[in-house]
């Protein structure tokens, strides 16, 4: 089974060439699809001598649109393998992305069809908790029951099959609790599981108060459409 890699990524230009190596390592892997969401730094520059092969947006869109363009790329290679599983990766991961390869190994042994990494625990008290318990809720009261451990978990692994019941995706922030939702509303197998992998979190200063605010919003109005 050949495994295809897409990262949205916005001003990563510090770490999306070590996400894109690492990622490129993985077992399995054949390509490593990186969209640039409108970055004002080296991002496009960085992830293509990196070996990605990237797509840009000419303005941030948000995460969603970012991973709805990189969309048509996967699929176009879909069309090509007899057998394929689709990862998402955020792009902040650096060289920790080697981790996220024991997503891939409940999808290869037919145990599930969308797997969700649940990070370490940061060093370090970041968020509040409401953005993580909005979705939370939502994935519970939509999503028969499902208890999420990591409901905005941008580290996933999905089959085909699965990825056309999640798609297209929601917009901004939003993406991760409705494909959750929309997994398990197919009747699809979602299982989370621990994985040895590091992003940079958002701190509780100003920046990371007003990345929070943004997040709820988005995730709020993704939510409201269901």
């Amino acid at each position: 089974m050949t495994v295809i890699v897409l990262i949205p990524a916005y001003n990563e230009a510090q770490r999306i060439a070590a996400t894109v190596q690492a990622a490129a390592s993985i077992p399995g892997v054949t390509q490593v699809i990186v969209v640039d969401d409108g970055s004002t730094d080296d991002t496009f520059r960085c992830a293509q001598a990196a070996g990605a092969t990237v797509l840009a947006k000419r303005r941030n869109s948000g995460k969603g649109a970012a991973l709805n363009l990189g969309l048509e790329a996967v699929t176009a290679t879909l069309r090509h393998q007899d057998s394929a599983a689709i990862m998402l990766l955020d792009g902040d991961l650096g060289a920790s992305a080697t981790g996220a390869a024991a997503l891939l190994e409940p999808i290869l042994a037919g145990q599930a069809d969308m797997t969700i990494g649940i990070l370490p625990p940061p060093a370090r008290k970041v968020g509040f908790g409401r953005v993580k318990q909005l979705a939370r809720e939502a994935i519970r009261k939509y999503g028969d029951g499902f208890e999420a451990s990591a409901p905005l978990s941008g580290q996933r692994a999905m089959t085909p099959q699965c990825l056309e019941a999640v798609t297209p995706f929601a917009a901004g922030f939003g993406v991760e609790a409705v494909m959750t939702i929309r997994a398990l509303q197919a009747g699809l197998k979602v299982l989370e599981l621990p994985i040895a992998v590091e992003h940079r979190a958002s701190g509780r200063d100003l920046a990371g108060l007003a990345h929070r605010t943004r997040q709820y919003l988005e995730v709020r109005k993704a939510l409201s459409k269901l």
